[in-house]
């Protein structure tokens, strides 16, 4: 059973400022379970010691501005993020004193929240429901940014960031809505709430995420508390496509008395327990249910009509009046359900060895075409329980069914992420080689996962050997030998002595810019079907870094793979120079504003500048004889030529 201890006061509130505003934007756990950030309704952000109620910062705007979203930290870079005036991000270190003073940027479009999972890089959530990369938009802060919400809706609560997940529910004309955003790769779920009586709407909204699943608790002001289960590896939703019903189970009934709740919070606190609080207070189901519930006297006043709670390292955070309060708590998992959990775990445990030599002894039947739906339901079986247990995958077996091309990525959607997810690049490859319906979000995340392996981690990856052939011997080849490239020559060597081709100078753009692992990895997303209309939004989900680096490594493919004195290799699987030009014109779209801001790439769009230029120099002067081509094509050859001959043709 759920126990509350005593209460403490961790800091005194500012005034609010109406009736909706409970003096607290935001509270976030810093760098660990002692420290917490508060971001009043006002100008200020303090960081506290919360065992012995000390503060050990504070950073505050100047007069006339305003915080429009709580400051959140990011534990990688140890600073603090924060948005004033709905537009401007400002980014600070602890020792930093003014935020005048601190690194700000002004963004296009108004900030909802910033999130920052423990460990990840922040994310940032516009009020008209596009998510960026804090790293991404900062590269390019004036970057337009795309409207996601219909007209008349809008955002009512940003409740989870976790993993590769942004989660929020909006509002429109009294209908509410679940959106469920993926990052990695971009793809946006959206969910329609079943309505409860007319003229009530949700009072609060919580989520957790656990078992690939979303797990959504809503409470309205009659009491009623109902649950819904998304399941993340769910469908994409399609732009202007109709929101999905999304189902719901009543958890609890809360006993409300007389008339309905003003204000109310629940807070999934774990598996079993809901922490409530609410005016005015539901104290006749006290100690019902799995559910914790805090009843506070000052929460009568009308100084506090928007309750808020918020929940870190089993304490509850209460905004109530003048002050915020702690409340220490503790849910243990009673004896029978710990039990019972054993029991499952237990039950459910087929070794990995035991899995492999089954699934060969199926796989090396000769009729395998004929158990294609058996191999498709093997594929995401095996996919399932390695995404619900960590220490289960079986990274063979499933490129052994890959390898059968019974299997597409429609029948297992979730195996190219998973093949991510556990960094088994090989199994990544093989399924860009095979599945023919890869969608463009999936090809796109294996782009930025590729591209984003540190070269020593990618040369541990046991890759296809053909495509690791081409690469060698496109890398391996004399750098200062260049042929024309399609009557293009980057540079110019004088003279022919072997002296002066061994003091040439290499020029950067002969050097390959990567691995040659991560070079194999990369071509593969080269070679995969793509339509240019579905792949170019999730390509702008690339940072500027990568951008650059990618584009480095295409020059450098199209140049040596352009070059007459390179030989075809024919058998060896390689991207053509067509689907390699395609990919420079489609992250030059993507990016060209970013790069256009990005010094780092000026010499690079410098040189694919001179580069496109003389291509067009090229054409232009094919084009003066192609009239001269098309007649000696329609010329009629001789048929008595004899063993030698002279002839005189005539060009007009």
């Amino acid at each position: 059973m759920a126990a509350l201890y005593e209460g403490y006061t961790l800091c005194g509130l500012a005034p609010a400022q109406n009736l909706s505003n409970s003096g607290i934007q935001g509270i976030e756990e810093e760098r660990d379970s002692d420290h917490v950030v508060v971001t009043d309704s006002t100008r200020s952000v303090m960081l506290y010691k919360v065992s012995d109620q000390k503060p050990l910062g504070s950073w505050t705007v100047k007069q006339g501005q305003n915080l429009t979203c709580p400051a959140v930290f990011n534990s990688q870079t140890k600073e603090y993020v924060a948005v004033s005036d709905n537009k401007v991000i400002r980014i600070w270190k602890e020792e930093d004193i003014l935020l005048d003073k601190a690194f700000k940027a002004t963004v296009s479009s108004d900030v909802w929240r910033v999130h920052c999972v423990h460990g990840g890089e922040p994310v940032v959530l516009f009020q008209r429901g596009a998510v960026r990369l804090l790293d991404s938009l900062l590269a390019a802060p004036q970057q337009p940014i795309n409207e996601v919400l219909a007209e008349e809706e809008a955002i009512r609560s940003a409740l989870l960031c976790v993993a590769q997940f942004v989660i929020f529910t909006t509002e429109q004309k009294g209908d509410n809505f679940l959106y469920v955003q993926r990052l990695n790769p971009n793809t946006l779920q959206r969910y329609r709430l079943e309505k409860e009586e007319p003229g009530i709407s949700p009072l609060s909204f919580s989520a957790s995420f656990r078992d690939q699943h979303i797990r959504l608790l809503y409470l309205y002001p009659n009491g009623h508390m109902y649950q819904s289960v998304v399941s993340v590896r769910g469908p994409g939703a399609e732009e202007g496509a109709q929101a999905l019903p999304l189902p719901r189970s009543l958890l609890l009934a809360l006993p409300v008395s007389e008339g309905l709740l003003e204000a109310a919070s629940a807070l999934v606190l774990d598996e079993a327990h809901v922490a409530v609080v609410g005016v005015p207070h539901p104290s006749a189901g006290a100690g019902k249910g799995n559910y914790c519930l805090i009843t506070l006297p000052q929460m009568k006043t009308p100084s506090a009509l928007l309750v808020s709670l918020w929940s870190y390292s089993n304490k509850l955070f209460i905004p109530h009046g003048k002050t915020l309060s702690v409340i220490p708590y503790e849910c243990p998992k009673s004896s029978l359900a710990s039990a019972l959990g054993k029991l499952r775990q237990a039950q459910a445990e087929a070794s990995v060895e035991e899995v492999q030599k089954e699934v060969e002894g199926l796989l090396s039947r000769v009729d395998i075409q004929v158990l294609q739906p058996s191999v498709g339901q093997l594929a995401a079986t095996l996919v399932s329980r390695s995404l619900a247990d960590p220490a289960f995958y079986t990274p063979t077996t499933l490129a052994q069914i890959v390898h059968t091309q019974c299997l597409c990525h429609s029948v297992c959607p979730d195996l190219v992420l998973l093949a991510l997810e556990r960094k088994d690049y090989f199994l990544c490859q093989l399924c860009l080689q095979f599945f023919p319906d890869i969608p463009e979000a999936v090809t796109c995340a294996c782009l930025k996962a590729f591209i984003s392996i540190p070269d020593v981690d990618a040369e541990k990856a046991s890759l296809d050997p053909d495509s690791i052939s081409f690469m060698e011997t496109l890398m391996s080849r004399e750098c200062g030998q260049v042929g024309l490239q399609n009557g293009f020559s980057p540079t110019s060597f004088e003279g022919g002595h072997s002296e002066d081709k061994e003091t040439t100078p290499i020029p950067p753009e002969q050097i390959c810019p990567v691995g040659l692992h991560k070079a194999v990895l990369l071509n593969e997303v080269l070679q995969t079907a793509y339509s240019d209309t579905f792949l170019l939004p999730h390509l702008k989900d690339l940072c500027s870094q990568h951008v650059v680096l990618f584009l480095q490594y295409l020059q450098f493919l199209y140049q040596r793979c352009s070059q007459d004195s390179f030989p075809q290799m024919h058998g060896l699987r390689s991207p053509s120079l067509n689907q390699i030009m395609d990919w420079v014109c489609l992250v030059l779209d993507a990016h060209f504003t970013v790069l256009v801001m990005t010094p780092e790439a000026k010499g690079l769009l410098l040189n694919l500048h001179s580069f496109v230029k003389s291509q067009v120099r090229l054409v232009s002067e094919l084009g003066k004889i192609e009239g001269s081509l098309q007649e000696l094509n329609k010329m009629k050859v001789k048929k008595d030529v004899g063993q030698y001959s002279i002839e005189v043709i005539e060009l007009f």
